[in-house]
């Protein structure tokens, strides 16, 4: 069974770009293996990302990020169950935060600025999508 998961959490200090590299790193390097896809965003101080694969991978790997000490107040915002993955083909995409568009942050919130703890989970599951869409998402 396939299911998605989507969490937000904020950053235990600024994240340098070389940090950012180094989780993406583990997440390309680890995720294969697991069977688990999806996409990573950061504004370098909270994070969203979207985890797609088995239940008990993605419960397994999310269980690990919350003991990860580079962040804080994980809230797990969207959870169910899927039948085929949006971010199929990447071990982990990233969004690059220079390629954005404002608008596409202004169509799902109230300012131009990440902040998943403000909206509900299906506007920021529907936030990635428009990002995927706009090419803002690298593999």
């Amino acid at each position: 069974m396939l299911v998605r998961l989507v969490y937000t959490s904020r950053a235990s200090e600024a994240l340098t770009p070389s940090t950012f590299e180094g989780i993406l790193a583990s997440s390309r390097k680890n995720n294969p293996p697991a069977g688990i896809t999806g996409v990573l965003c950061t504004n370098g101080v909270v994070f969203l990302q979207m985890l797609e694969g088995g239940r008990k991978e993605v419960n397994d790997t999310y269980n690990r990020i919350t003991k990860d000490p580079r962040h804080y107040d994980v809230q797990v915002i969207h959870f169910e169950e899927i039948t085929e993955r949006k971010f199929a083909t990447w071990s982990m995409g990233k969004v690059s935060f220079d390629r954005i568009n404002m608008a596409i942050l202004l169509k799902h919130s109230a300012k131009a600025v990440l902040d998943p703890y403000s909206v509900s989970g299906n506007v920021s599951v529907a936030l990635l999508e428009d990002l995927m869409a706009t090419a803002s998402v690298a593999s």
